[in-house]
């Protein structure tokens, strides 16, 4: 099978990696977006903090970006990436149809995985009562009654953080480690319970979360949870590139998205901390103009070297 040739290949067809291939387009580069078409939010049913989209369903933002991409000539792949290599200066991009594309730079906006807690009864409310991220679901749960759930300091920082959006908070570890002594004295200071015993099941009715059972019995009544237990890469591709990782386990770049692997960038929540969809769209962007950048410079590179042939 003969492989095709472009500029540059995104892995992920979220925010990032759609915002990356236009900027490539519109400077006149040829790029192949890959997706496994398994983002993290198939579980949302709207986007939110995404000026001018707020409120639009994800499906639609995509379907919205492939119409605007087809008209740069930009080509989207409904294939996951198994494996790339850098060879010779350029990288290798194998698909799970056995395509190959070799590509002259490779952006990696694969996303991470949520460690969702193993609950009962959860899986059907997640999504639509159970959340991770309190600023894309807290305001439309404001002044309800809200649980954190998370074992240690990340149980702690998600209770603070979600009393900007109801005074009626408890913090749950699932039987997991404490927050520490001063953190449990500023829960007491905010008035926000600690319940330290596991979380038996959710009980809710049509997606709406009604009350959390606890071992030995004791039934909590919370109209949303929300959930900060880590997060894990989506893809092993960048730490197989030597990719460094942060305590976040999310990828460490530069200002502009590029890795210690020339050629190489991360993009969207693989890489950073601040998990939003306008953030993603953004850093995108600018690992697109980095990307243009530096196939730029190799270009002018290569003509002087003939040049001086």
């Amino acid at each position: 099978m003969q492989a095709d040739s472009v500029d540059a290949v995104v892995v992920g067809a979220g925010p990032a990696g759609l915002s990356a291939a236009l900027i490539l387009g519109r400077a006149r580069r040829t790029a192949i977006v890959c997706d496994d078409g398994r983002p993290r939010n198939a579980r949302s049913h709207a986007l939110h903090g995404f000026l001018t989209r707020d409120g639009e369903h994800p499906q639609r933002l995509r379907a919205l970006a492939f119409d605007e991409l087809r008209g740069y000539g930009i080509e989207v792949r409904a294939h996951a990436v198994v494996d790339a290599a850098r060879v010779g200066g350029h990288f290798t991009v194998h698909l799970e149809s056995e395509a190959v594309i070799n590509a002259r730079a490779l952006l990696l906006a694969t996303g991470v995985e949520d460690d969702v807690p193993a609950i009962e009864g959860l899986d059907s409310l997640y999504g639509r009562s159970v959340f991770h991220c309190p600023y894309c679901d807290g305001w439309e749960l404001r002044d309800q009654p809200l649980a954190a759930y998370g074992p240690g300091t990340n149980g702690y920082k998600l209770a603070v953080a979600l009393i900007s959006w109801s005074q009626d908070v408890v913090l749950f570890t699932g039987g997991g480690p404490p927050p520490s002594r001063h953190e449990r004295a500023t829960l007491a200071a905010l008035d926000i319970p600690l319940r330290r015993e596991p979380i038996v099941r959710l009980e809710g009715v049509d997606g709406r979360l009604e009350r959390l059972i606890l071992a030995g019995g004791a039934s909590v009544s919370r109209r949303a949870l929300f959930f900060k237990t880590g997060v894990r890469q989506r893809s092993p591709l960048a730490v197989r590139f030597g990719c460094e990782l942060t305590p976040k386990g999310v990828v460490r770049t530069n200002r502009l998205e590029g890795t210690s692997v020339p050629g190489l960038y991360v993009a969207g929540d693989a890489s950073q901390d601040v998990q939003l969809a306008i953030v993603a769209a953004a850093e995108g962007a600018k690992a697109g103009f980095a990307i243009d950048e530096y196939l730029r410079a190799r270009d002018i590179e290569g003509r002087i070297r003939q040049a001086a042939a």
